[in-house]
């Protein structure tokens, strides 16, 4: 848990320096965008699962 409210006050504090100096997001600007970036999370989740019951 810890590790997300890192990622997620690195996160904040990235998008608030990429506003100030108005450069663009570093980030996907839709939510299909950022839809893909949890399904690859999940997919590698899912083999990651499957591995670990095959062995």
């Amino acid at each position: 848990m810890k590790e997300a409210l890192m990622a997620m006050l690195a996160g904040i504090v990235i998008g608030v320096v990429f506003k100030l100096i108005k450069l663009p997001l570093p980030a996907p600007p839709v939510l299909a965008g950022v839809l893909g970036v949890a399904g690859v999370y999940i997919g590698g989740k899912i083999i990651e699962i499957l591995f670990l019951r095959v062995q």
